[in-house]
């Protein structure tokens, strides 16, 4: 399934049904008067979020989402039915935007949750409304109101608890399939990665966290470069971000380097990157002379507070204290998550 993750739609709500202007003639209603009923509502454009679904890519086969229009009042004191709401089924973590304002309209975060991005019209009350004891017969009633139409911008953003990042082919794709059920492409050459990837990590019998592999950075990321800020948005939602360095590229770089490379990347990308829980973490210990420079990471970045550990995605060496470094970050960014959701109480 192709990864879709941005697209642009028309939306329009119903328009509403018009008033009608009628009166009764009944043979046995001696008296008879007006009895146009009100038009019906339009429908409402609404999105919802899916949590089987993980990409936008209908939208791009169904640009335009209509809802239908409410019907005509009648006689008889008949009111027009409301036209049907059309409900859009989108992946949990998408947040839509109006393209005109620029305004953000909502984020489904959360399984099921519903959001209008576009309202019916109300409907046109008949001529029962407008009887009065000088204007018995009156011989007018309201249009029904229109829908609102809008251009809006979806996009969707990964839900995850950690983020791994990193230079391209620096083993995340290998780590997240260590780790996790997920099955990325993996490969000798960059950029393997082009969309992301999600896995989840099992601790134990209900215990678990999801990891989200984006692909690799590169200087410049945060201005469109290499895969550019695309895929950074991804990380926004995450609670911690795994740092992956390279402990044998290809071509021989300073590690150090490559780790404050990525940090500005970091730093300048929006949505305040840089100030998440970050582990630092050396990939292929398992090659020979990537110990020395694991070492030469653990000097430079311990003296700043930074914990730096050692893996081999290949041979699983040193994952399983990964994990549990993992899972320690994430339960206390959930623990942090909970307490600022609780209403103080003024004692």
């Amino acid at each position: 399934m192709k990864f879709v993750d941005e697209v642009q739609i028309d939306v329009a709500a119903g328009d509403g049904g018009r008033g009608c202007v009628a009166f009764r003639r009944e043979k046995y209603i001696p008296h008879g008067g007006p009895s146009g009923g009100d038009g019906g509502k339009g429908g409402d454009v609404i999105l919802q979020a899916d949590r089987n679904l993980s990409t936008l890519l209908d939208f791009r086969f169904r640009p335009r989402l209509k809802a239908e229009r409410g019907e005509h009042g009648r006689g008889k004191d008949q009111h027009g039915a409301g036209g049907e709401s059309f409900v859009a089924s989108v992946p949990v973590g998408t947040l839509a935007f109006d393209m005109a304002s620029g305004e953000l309209l909502g984020d489904l975060d959360r399984p099921e949750s519903e959001l209008v991005i576009a309202r019916g019209g109300r409907g046109g009350l008949g001529n029962i409304h407008f009887k009065t004891s000088i204007r018995q017969a009156p011989r007018y009633a309201q249009p029904g109101e229109p829908g609102e139409q809008r251009r809006v911008r979806l996009e969707l953003r990964l839900l995850a608890d950690v983020g791994l990042v990193g230079r391209p082919n620096a083993g995340k794709s290998s780590l997240v399939a260590r780790l996790s059920a997920a099955r990325p492409r993996i490969a000798d050459y960059p950029f393997t990665t082009l969309v992301p990837q999600l896995g989840v990590v099992r601790i134990d019998l209900g215990a678990s966290f999801v990891l989200a592999d984006v692909p690799g950075l590169v200087e410049g990321a945060h201005r469109g470069v290499g895969l550019g800020t695309r895929f950074l948005r991804h990380l926004a939602r995450t609670s911690v971000l795994v740092h992956l360095i390279d402990l044998a590229p290809a071509e021989p770089r300073d590690v150090v380097a490559d780790f404050e490379a990525i940090e500005d990347e970091l730093r300048q990308a929006a949505g305040n990157l840089s100030a998440k829980p970050r582990l630092v973490v050396g990939n292929k210990i398992d090659i020979p002379d990537a110990a020395d420079r694991l070492e030469t990471l653990r000097a430079a970045l311990v003296p700043r507070g930074c914990e730096v550990l050692g893996v081999s995605a290949l041979t699983g060496e040193g994952t399983a204290e990964l994990v549990r470094a993992m899972y320690r970050e994430v339960l206390r960014a959930r623990e942090e998550a909970a307490a600022q959701a609780q209403p103080v109480i003024a004692e």
